[in-house]
């Protein structure tokens, strides 16, 4: 994923205007970078603990919470 390339192309559509193929190029590299960003939460999401009020260590479970 080439954030410098997200960038220049948010740039040019600001002040020239996109071709359909830069669009087209502009869409896939933000779903790109969301997606990315997204499966990191998660990946960090994955490994989070709570410490109950007895002191333990209890793994993060959206489904009980």
């Amino acid at each position: 994923m080439d954030i410098e390339r997200i960038n220049f192309l948010a740039k040019k559509a600001k002040t020239e205007g996109l071709t359909d193929e830069e669009k087209a190029e502009q869409a896939k590299l933000r779903r790109e970078y969301i997606d990315s960003v997204t499966g990191n939460l998660r990946a960090q999401l994955e490994n989070v603990y709570i410490v109950d009020e007895k002191g333990n260590k209890v793994k993060y479970d959206k489904k009980r919470n």
